[in-house]
């Protein structure tokens, strides 16, 4: 075998081999573009090779036109893939211009295949042979096409594309890839360039070996992409490591950590991820198996979400109930993120979980002695307001023993006006449904029950308060005002609670008018709009005021100034407001007293 038909069977094998090494990797992962423009390189330079051996041992015309025509074929192939390859390496230059060069070159194969021919001849008339590696080599004898010229601008342009790209990437501060891609690129267009120019225009003899030039860009770029391929190790071996830190620190702080790969449809989980979930060490973890562990109440929420980010990405964080196989239900906090491509799909879902039965479990009880102390504090209240109810009451039931004495007196008559018994009728009616409204209200505070919001209006409300305090103001000579702006909307709480607050604040107003002048003994109840979404409810008095080494430890449970308080109800009061989204606070007046002041949110808010 000669040593030219080994030599450019070497090179052919080389390339055939590279790209069989590489074009897997781009089927693999779609946006492997560089891999793809690789392995076309590479396929590329393993068909020139193949064409330019049946060229130099071409024994007719008709069998080196033939070889030379499909030879440019694979020659615009490795010059689109060249234009991919440093553009996706290069990230920068003028792209029309490879655009432009690569249409030319489209234009220069038409004409290719368009006449009996090649290219680069109109006709071969003979072979003529020159010494190449030992033996006497073909080529080619005839009259030159003059279209040859497109393939030489197109040339043109595309060293001006490569090199244009490697001066931005150099300016960019990547200076290695600019030296090794950039310049290795411009330098092989401006050989193929230059031999163009001397064997088509000079007319000097060289042997066709494109092959070669192509062969040591495809080394220099396979140079490159083992360089990223270190680089991407590199960076690998460093997350895996992050990643192993980060699982040891969630595993000390008892949290599940969970990496799904969205487009495999695979998941990575930590042991402790299996333990919160409940999977065996050798269970497959999906997310159709996630999901048949979460409570069936919370999984139609879980799923809203999920669909959600698989169109928006981003963070996401929420808390559900796991209904695990051992009949044992248990909370846990889960908290991640969904990143996503440039054309928005979703690519990797990643975060953590951690138990939190223990704490919900803390969150009820809580709750439970909240509303222990509340009734507490209810029933305190109600003590202290038993003498202004039971001289409301005996108010009705007065009235009602007077009427029943009138309507006796008028039955003795032999002729009784049946018209006024009927009034007088119609006033016990009323004096008994007054009782049973102020019987209503009591028993309502008294009543232990669970929160239940409500739409509720203000002016309503706060009319039912004042009515039920208003015989202990005026037994206190206290003016009782109240003030509701127009038009306020409804309210969002537990109507109950919220007058329990309302009784404790007024009380407590009451209270603090002692020995300040006659003439000023007034509480003032206020509500009015503070934002579109908030009302704002106030409670003023012209006492002394709060003394300003007090007011830090105003809402403290069991702090009081009363001599008979037992101080719970500012902090209960305090703990309502909170549990409806609203915030509780006091200050003093500027002409003397305090004011409390409290927010909460509208119905529609």
């Amino acid at each position: 075998m000669s040593l030219v038909t080994i030599v450019y069977a070497m090179i052919a094998g080389v390339g055939f081999t590279l790209a069989a090494v590489h074009l897997p990797v781009w089927f693999m992962n779609r946006t492997a573009r560089t891999s793809l423009a690789f392995a076309i390189a590479a396929l590329c330079t393993g068909a020139i090779a193949c064409a330019e051996l049946l060229m130099l041992k071409a024994a007719a015309p008709a069998d080196y036109a033939l070889s030379q025509r499909w030879g440019n074929v694979a020659i615009a192939l490795l010059f689109v893939a060249l234009a991919v390859f440093g553009y996706q390496q290069l990230r920068a230059g003028r792209l029309w211009l490879a655009v432009l060069g690569l249409g030319l070159r489209a234009v220069a194969l038409a004409i290719n295949f368009g006449g009996d021919h090649s290219l680069n001849f109109r006709e071969i008339t003979a072979l003529g042979h020159l010494p190449y590696l030992g033996e006497e080599v073909a080529f080619a004898i005839g009259v030159r096409n003059p279209w040859l010229a497109i393939t030489q601008l197109d040339a043109f342009l595309l060293t001006l594309f490569f090199a244009d790209a490697s001066m931005a990437a150099w300016r960019q501060g990547r200076r290695n890839t600019a030296l090794l891609v950039g310049g290795s690129l411009t330098f092989f267009m401006l050989a193929s360039a230059a031999r163009s120019v001397l064997v088509h225009w000079l007319g000097v003899q060289i042997p066709s070996m494109t092959s070669l030039f192509s062969l040591g860009i495809v080394l220099v770029m396979g140079y490159a992409m083992t360089s990223e391929l270190l680089r991407a190790r590199e960076l690998a071996r460093a997350l895996a490591e992050r990643e192993l830190q980060a699982s040891l620190t969630a595993e000390a702080v008892s949290m599940g950590m969970w990496v799904r790969d969205i487009a495999r449809g695979t998941f990575r989980v930590t042991s402790k991820f299996r333990e919160l979930l409940g999977f065996a060490p050798g269970d497959t973890v999906s997310l159709e198996a996630v999901q048949q562990r979460i409570h069936p109440d919370d999984r139609p929420a879980f799923e809203r979400r999920q669909a959600e980010l698989m169109h928006e990405g981003g963070k996401y964080q929420f808390e559900l109930r796991l209904a695990l196989p051992n009949g044992q239900i248990r909370w846990i906090e889960a908290m991640g993120r969904v990143t996503v491509d440039a054309q928005g799909r979703p690519l990797r879902g990643h975060g953590v979980c951690i138990d939190i039965t223990a704490r919900k479990r803390r969150e009820r009880e809580t709750l439970r002695l909240r509303h222990d102390i509340a009734q507490v504090g209810r029933v305190s209240v109600m003590g202290q307001l038993a003498s202004a109810l039971a001289h409301e009451i005996n108010q009705p039931l007065g009235a009602i023993l007077r009427n029943a004495e009138a309507a006796a007196l008028f039955m003795g008559d032999p002729s009784p006006d049946l018209a006024e018994i009927s009034a007088i009728l119609e006033d016990i009616r009323k004096d008994d449904q007054r009782a049973s409204d102020v019987i209503d209200r009591m028993r309502a505070l008294l009543r232990r029950k669970r929160v239940a919001t409500e739409p509720i209006d203000i002016r309503q409300m706060l009319d039912d308060v004042v009515r039920l305090l208003r015989p202990d103001a005026v037994a206190r000579h206290i003016a009782l005002r109240l003030d509701v702006a127009d038009g306020l909307p409804r309210v969002q709480g537990d109507r109950v609670q919220l007058q329990q607050v309302l009784l404790n604040l007024i009380q407590n107003g009451m209270d603090a008018i002692g020995s300040v002048d006659p003439g000023r003994h007034a509480v003032m109840v206020t509500a009015g709009a503070m934002a579109p979404d908030l009302v704002e409810i106030s409670v003023a008095d012209t006492g002394s005021g709060i003394p300003a080494d007090l007011q830090h430890r105003l809402f403290d449970p069991f702090f009081t100034t009363k001599a008979a308080g037992i101080g719970l109800g500012l902090s209960i009061s305090r703990g309502i407001v909170e549990a409806h989204g609203g915030h509780l606070h006091a200050e003093n007046n500027a002409s003397g007293g305090a004011t409390f002041r409290f927010t909460l949110a509208t119905a529609g808010a």
